[in-house]
């Protein structure tokens, strides 16, 4: 070998330089577009970088908005021998979520894999001492472009933080500095979900610590959104006002700039920075943010160009049992739109909502991981429905409407109290004032049960309480507070618009909260509203959110199956019956859908 191969070997060899990277065709690209973009957004007069705000964040200005996992040079390098890159890891209290980059199949193999750290004074002297590794727990599609997956806290003294993602059997790793400047989102603290609405941006956000119920000072807070793929700390940072905050809702401006043409931010990271500390001294803090804007109203208008009259919210957790007898009856009573907010499940909800879907019952699945957050998942839904929806109820899965006039009294062809709920909401559609029709609900016990009824809630449970408890809601979506505010039950509305009751003899909620001790026990386990406390705390014991008299333990009462029953109330059972069940069989229209 001639002196001249061995210097062109040596020079492949070697890494790239600094300067070498930097002015690469690709990197020389991502720089004239990052300078157009600048001279795009040239005439927007909120500031730009991290001297926009006042007083000074306290933290780098991306360092909260981009991973460390997917900005850093080496990453662009090792992404071409590792395809799972991790965008995101945020810690639960039980285990770890990644937000992943790319869709991921269910079919693949995966494995967790942590890294432990050898923590010397010297940071580059940090040496890889070992890895562990463990199956993940579910993997799930979270929007157009990203997925989910969930994977068990480390063991030992391995680093939640630092958990990556391969191929079952897949042997090797990325180097360990890829690993050293890694960071896990702490859920206590997260800005996670955003959304376009007219001129503004809706973010949710974890942690605020905001007054329960109540719409706080919008002043304290500000919308920042940054660029994509910006190595952190030369980030582009866009900063505007926020109109509104309530709860875990934050609605800001949109950049001026950008007002004319929203679409142009679908996609774009976004966070909230909120003050802090002593009032003359303020500190504004960003939090953390795996968030990104996306637009409703492109996601309508592929669906439908008309919006339908009436649809349906709810947040379930393992009740696919349930959802084919609730969506089929209310479909019949006019409900035209289905929005599912899955929030962990894993009993295979995803297939039935699949299938209800191919049968033409028009339902959609949107996975929702966060944890204690039903309030800011109505927020969410009425956000999305506002795009689609004259009218969106909000109800859960064990609530079904009953109309007592309606379904004994035979007008015209078809069955009596066919459509009666579209019909109910429609005639408020053009109303100056209703904005919220409120139904009461009656509370059902187990009824003498045992063990599941075969036939469905409606048909097994026939007991209850004589006295009305709560309500539940259906809203008119472009009419409510602007804060998106709401105790699950009901919202709150834009001024000059109120809600009618409706009266219990028109229209009545069978709501079958104590079920048979086997399903109750689930609903023990699992709260979802973020402001209603976990019956395992000893606390606010006499709310109409716990079972009188179970306590703060998953112990079955004494004679549960017959508790709950003051008054028995067979009439939606004998309606459904006589109306809906085959005259060969007996069988109810659920029932055959899940042969």
């Amino acid at each position: 070998m001639d002196s001249g191969q061995r210097r062109k070997r040596k020079r492949l060899g070697r890494p790239l330089s600094y300067t070498q990277f930097f002015f690469s065709p690709r990197t020389l690209f991502l720089c004239l577009s990052f300078f157009v973009f600048l001279l795009f957004l040239s005439s927007d007069r909120f500031s730009i970088g991290a001297s926009s705000f006042h007083p000074a964040l306290s933290t780098s200005t991306l360092s909260l908005l981009y991973s460390s996992a997917s900005n850093s040079i080496l990453d662009s390098f090792s992404t071409r021998l590792h395809p799972f890159r991790v965008e995101h890891r945020i810690l639960f209290p039980d285990h770890v979520l990644l937000m992943m980059n790319r869709k991921i199949r269910r079919s693949q193999e995966l494995e967790c894999v942590y890294y432990k750290l050898f923590n010397g004074s010297d940071e580059r002297k940090r040496q890889l001492v070992d890895v562990q590794v463990q199956p993940v727990l579910s993997t799930d599609v979270y929007d157009v472009s990203r997925s989910i997956v969930r994977c068990p806290l480390a063991r030992f003294n391995f680093s939640s933080a630092a958990v990556d993602l391969r191929q079952r059997g897949e042997m090797g790793s990325r180097n360990w500095y890829l690993r050293i400047n890694q960071t896990a989102h702490s859920w206590d603290k997260v800005a996670y979900e955003a959304g376009l609405d007219g001129d503004t941006v809706v973010v949710f956000v974890k942690g605020l610590n905001l007054r329960p119920h109540k719409i706080s000072d919008p002043t304290r807070f500000r919308c920042h959104f940054g660029l994509r793929n910006l190595d952190k700390g030369n980030g582009l940072l866009l900063t505007t006002k926020a109109v509104t905050v309530a709860q875990e809702v934050v609605r800001c401006l949109l950049p001026r700039s950008i007002r004319n043409n929203p679409e142009k931010i679908q996609g774009v990271r976004v966070t909230v920075s909120h003050l802090t500390g002593h009032i003359r001294h303020p500190v504004r803090m960003l939090v953390p943010s795996v968030a990104r804007v996306r637009s409703y109203r492109a996601e309508a208008q592929k669906r439908n160009r008309v919006k339908h009259e009436l649809c349906v919210c709810t947040m379930v957790w393992n009740q696919a049992s349930a959802l084919r007898e609730w969506i089929v009856y209310h479909a019949w009573l006019g409900v035209e739109r289905w929005f599912i907010y899955d929030n962990n499940s894993d009993d295979d909800i995803e297939k039935v909502v699949q299938d209800l879907d191919l049968q033409g019952y028009n339902v959609s699945r949107k996975s929702w991981p966060w944890i204690k957050t039903q309030e800011a998942g109505f927020s969410h839904c009425a956000l999305r429905a506002k795009e689609e929806c004259n009218w969106v109820g909000f109800f859960d899965v064990d609530e079904f409407f009953y109309f007592p006039n309606e379904f004994h009294s035979q007008l015209g062809s078809g069955l009596p109290g066919e459509n009666s709920l579209k019909s109910l909401v429609a005639n408020f559609s053009s109303s100056n004032t209703v904005a919220e029709i409120r139904t009461a609900c009656h509370s059902f016990g187990p009824s003498g049960l045992s063990s599941p009824p075969n036939q469905g809630v409606t048909i097994g449970y026939t007991c209850r309480l004589q006295s009305p408890e709560r309500h539940k809601s259906i809203v008119r979506p472009d009419l409510l507070d602007l804060g998106l505010l709401n105790v699950v039950h009901h919202f709150q509305l834009q001024e000059g618009y109120e809600h009618l009751n409706m009266p219990e003899s028109s229209a009545i909620i069978n709501h079958y909260k104590y079920q048979v001790w086997e399903t109750f026990k689930a609903k023990f386990f699992r709260r979802v509203a973020t402001y209603v406390v976990d019956w395992q705390e000893d606390q606010n014991k006499g709310s109409k959110d716990r079972a009188p008299g179970l306590g703060t333990e998953a112990i079955e009462p004494v004679n549960w199956r017959l508790r709950f029953c003051e008054v028995w109330d067979t009439g939606l059972k004998d309606f459904l019956l006589s109306y809906f069940a085959d005259p060969a069989t007996g069988m109810l229209p659920w029932e055959k859908s899940s042969l």
